[in-house]
């Protein structure tokens, strides 16, 4: 089955890719910043799956440990067939509230993490003739959501654009773009998700299954569930004034305090 380097490998959605990738007998390499999850994910895949793990301590908004996980990536001895870009993080301050280095960290990990790591392994399957390279964009890039959606538009985009340019030589790249999902991603942004109806609410191992699914079958964009794809579907055509307006009533409900207890 190969070898995937799945980044942001040691919590949420990053986990769940590492489970069920080891689960279809992929061998892996695990990329993120806290050594004891990542190594207590390795031993636990290890010994279920008895596939192969390596783990790679790096954080991936410092210039010089991205460019040792994009050489890595790009390893012609150690070939990565399958490389899954999901590092990422949420704010649920607004862009100009916000601290600027947040914003900029935000860059460097969703957008140029994301670029150098694709530029990596499309050289080396291109090279190969084979391979498959999944980013986690978001339902939110299709939406007005702040600098987030920003960010996931550009993956979105840019992975359509690759997808492109990569085809002819049986190479597959796939966005997926889901909602909301029970992960530790909106706790660790300190969003007020209470709000929220439980229908548009997703399970991690769902997803993952589904993009991965789509990275089988050679689809480009991903949008796990019914209701999302209809949502997508929806604003894609809709006026984008009244998209900004709903978006903007979303976001506020978000950015609200927690309430008490």
């Amino acid at each position: 089955m190969g070898t995937a380097l799945v980044t942001g490998a040691s919590s949420g959605l990053g986990r769940e890719y590492a489970v069920q990738l080891a689960t279809r007998g992929h061998d892996l390499v695990l990329v993120a910043r806290d050594r004891d999850r990542l190594e207590g994910l390795a031993t636990e895949l290890v010994a279920r799956h008895r596939v192969e793990v390596e783990v790679v301590l790096a954080d991936l908004t410092d210039r010089e440990e991205l460019a040792r996980v994009a050489e890595r990536v790009g390893d012609p001895e150690r070939p990565v067939d399958l490389l899954v870009n999901n590092a990422g993080f949420g704010s649920r301050r607004g862009f100009v509230r916000g601290e600027l280095a947040e914003e900029e960290a935000a860059l460097d990990l969703m957008v140029r993490a994301v670029m150098v790591l694709s530029h990596a392994a499309g050289g080396a399957m291109r090279a190969r003739g084979r391979g498959a390279i999944l980013n986690v964009s978001s339902v939110a890039s299709y939406a007005v959501m702040g600098h987030y959606s920003a960010i996931k538009a550009y993956v979105t985009v840019f992975s359509e654009a690759l997808a492109t340019e990569l085809a002819p030589h049986g190479v597959t790249v796939t966005a997926v773009c889901p909602g909301f999902v029970h992960t530790e991603f909106h706790q660790r942004a300190e969003m007020n998700m209470s709000r929220l109806p439980d229908a548009l609410w997703l399970e991690a191992p769902d997803v993952v299954r589904a993009s991965l699914d789509d990275v089988s079958a050679g689809r480009v964009v991903s949008v796990p569930s019914l209701p999302y794809k209809v949502l997508v579907g929806v604003l894609r055509v809709a006026p984008r004034r009244l998209t900004r307006t709903v978006a903007g009533s979303l976001a506020a409900r978000r950015r609200a305090p927690h309430p008490p207890g």
